[in-house]
């Protein structure tokens, strides 16, 4: 299936509904823009939305502040000061909390969903969520914790992480998460840098069924971390823990104060409100700060526009507090949408839990992997048949590139009138680059659209823009997501290396793309996974969209080695079905089937079996990680993969 295949078109009616047209006919009333409101041709009217967006920059992010509903506490002295993209700040003299925002809906209204893998489900309305965040916000303030303090969650995805968030964020200090299957060390590489003030975490948690406990790495965590002055923990796992060995530790009911008024700090524009972190896997992970200002702004345009989350509704992605996803999940609460939340294994009991917890709450906006879909696949999971998916209307799916395959699977055996919107982004920008549009076409292997007010450039090896071709990704103008900083970096050295050392004052994000003639983006990988075998540039995605349709294969990892003679072997890696074995017939389908789907350059050197791909633990594959097995050389901070065992078999294999 090529990406040229029409899988879904809203129809007029439904297009017409969407808030990205809304907004589109308000620009056009009010700017002037050349768009009809009857119009046809959706590719052209969003094309025209877009490129106003970038070069009226400073208009469009006023019309979003204002169309997302954020009322500062004190206006901005203008939309955006200085130039360039280091030198722009946005919203100078603003004052506002992103916690205040995410807080302010009716009392009624129900704000979290939660479910856990062992079947335990957990309500809360708005006017609870107000209640235990200022509660504990009163709690932590007493503790001594101001505006600019950290506060660490090492907890599983459930209620108290994000009143622990928003408690945090209505105080002005920063909140920083790691998922508790991290190992000390990992959990240390992460808050060791920040030196948080206060630790909330939980006793355990619970994973294909096991019960985890917890408190043994939280007692070594703090004994670590000397900065921590009070550890909270909360009971998810045993009702009541024993915390003798936990220094400065207290039960989470034992600590928050009584019920009190909900009071949130007034802080600037980009004021630090996250603190989230690289992956870690090829030395200690960057500390990069994200502002209140323009991660609320960023997420309001994302879920409301691209997304058409509205407030009646309920937003679920599959996710961890270690990946920011999550921060993009909760940020639903700001929209006055209900934010469910699953704590556990996607896979127990079996695959379709999570299918059944979309159609117990009734799931608008259901987000997953493209590891979540091929595994419903390849086990015959069949969502659209099984369960009651009558109120799902759009899937989200990020981590890696969605192939034409997975798109296929969505639209034959989930539902076959639903918008799938395939996003991309990352961490660097709590955000997207490039994402859905209910009002356009969906094309299998394509994401629909670049995101409004992102100037997102395919570029050659000169930095000259590419149409139809691949190229490395660049955006060429600020957007208000754009990190505050990293952390312990006071005169920006690092930030700039991570993204402007390539190209003088242009993002260079580390994506390889192509943008399609009607708009849409095509991903291949990361560009520093990129092979190149005689000189040829190969995204491993390409692979990958070819080898995993074959129903032998569960996984399977690519990545290059560097021959004597200065060139490049492309190595492939599978994992098999139970009782089946790498043969040479199915050696011979497999470079077959590469060839016919690509290019002979793509046919691999080597292929080899093995019995597990190393993932970090927010679910992407460490690519780099195996290439450096190959080559011999060390890999640092295991603890932040999910299964780093898996690397041993790749020393010595080829």
């Amino acid at each position: 299936m090529s990406s040229d295949t029409l899988l879904w078109q809203p129809s007029d009616l439904r297009r017409r509904g969407t808030q990205m047209h809304a907004f589109m006919t308000r620009c056009a009333r009010q700017h002037g823009l050349a768009i009809s409101e009857n119009s046809g041709d959706a590719y052209a009217d969003y094309a025209t939305l877009h490129r106003w967006s970038v070069e009226h920059r400073d208009l469009f992010w006023s019309d979003m502040i204002e169309w997302a509903g954020i009322r500062p506490m004190q206006a901005a002295e203008e939309a955006c000061r200085g130039t360039g993209m280091l030198g722009t700040k946005w919203f100078p003299g603003m004052r506002l909390n992103y916690a205040q925002h995410l807080l302010r809906h009716p009392d009624f209204r129900t704000a979290i969903e939660a479910e856990d893998e062992l079947g335990r489900r957990r309500s809360l309305n708005y006017g609870a969520l107000r209640e235990l965040s200022s509660r504990l916000a009163a709690a932590l303030r007493a503790a001594g914790v101001r505006p600019g303090d950290r506060v660490g969650g090492f907890l599983p995805n459930i209620p108290e992480t994000v009143i622990g968030m928003l408690a945090t964020a209505s105080l002005g200090a920063i909140w920083s998460s790691c998922s508790p299957d991290f190992g000390v060390e990992g959990v240390f590489d992460r808050f060791g840098q920040i030196e948080p003030r206060v630790l909330i975490a939980a006793d355990g948690y619970s994973y294909n069924g096991k019960a985890i406990d917890s408190l043994e790495r939280v007692a070594a965590i703090v004994d670590r971390i000397p900065s921590i002055e009070r550890t909270i923990i909360v009971p998810f796992m045993n009702s009541a823990p024993r915390l003798e060995r936990i220094r400065g530790g207290v039960l989470w009911e034992a600590f928050l104060a009584p019920p009190c008024e909900a009071v949130c700090e007034p802080v600037p524009f980009d004021h630090p409100l996250y603190i989230m972190y690289s992956s870690g896997t090829t030395g200690v992970p960057k500390c990069i700060v994200h502002g209140h200002g323009g991660t609320l702004l960023q997420h309001m345009k994302e879920l409301t526009l691209h997304s058409d989350l509205r407030p009646d509704e309920t937003l679920f992605y599959f996710t961890t507090c270690g990946w920011m996803m999550w921060n993009w999940l909760v940020s639903g609460l700001g929209v006055g949408a209900t934010v469910a939340l699953y704590e556990g294994s996607p896979s127990y009991p079996d695959l379709n839990h999570l299918w059944q917890f979309a159609e117990r709450i009734g799931i608008q906006v259901f987000g997953g992997s493209p590891k979540l879909f091929a595994a419903c696949e390849k086990a015959g999971v069949v969502p659209g048949r099984a369960h009651d998916l009558a109120a799902l209307r759009t899937v989200l799916s990020t981590g890696s590139p969605l192939t034409a395959e997975n798109f296929r699977w969505v639209y034959q055996q989930v539902k076959s009138d639903l918008q799938l919107a395939s996003i991309c982004g990352g961490t660097d920008i709590i955000s997207c680059f490039m994402l859905g549009n209910p009002m356009l076409p969906v094309h299998a292997g394509e994401i629909q659209c670049i995101g409004l007010g992102m100037d997102v450039q395919a570029v050659d090896e000169k930095g000259r823009p590419q149409v139809g071709r691949k190229g490395e990704l660049v955006c060429r103008s600020p957007f208000p997501s754009q990190p505050v900083g990293f952390w312990n970096d006071p005169n920006g050295s690092k930030y700039r290396k991570a993204y402007f050392d390539h190209y003088p004052d242009v993002w260079r994000h580390g994506d390889y793309i192509e943008i399609t003639p009607r708009g849409g983006v095509i991903v291949y990988g990361r560009s520093d996974a990129t092979l190149n075998p005689g000189g040829v540039r190969i995204g491993t995605a390409e692979i990958y969209r070819q080898v995993e349709t074959l129903e032998e294969i569960v996984d399977s990892v690519v990545v290059g080695r560097n021959t004597a003679d200065a060139d490049v072997e492309v190595c492939l890696f599978v994992v098999l079905r139970p009782g089946r074995t790498l043969d040479a017939a199915l050696e011979s389908r497999i470079r077959s089937r590469i060839a016919e789907g690509t290019t002979r350059r793509h046919v691999p050197t080597h292929i080899r079996q093995v019995t597990a791909v190393p993932y970090t633990i927010s679910g992407k594959k460490v690519e780099l990680a195996v290439q450096k097995m190959l080559h011999g050389e060390p890999v640092t901070n295991r603890d932040a993969l999910a299964n780093p065992e898996a690397l041993e078999q790749y020393a010595g294999i080829v």
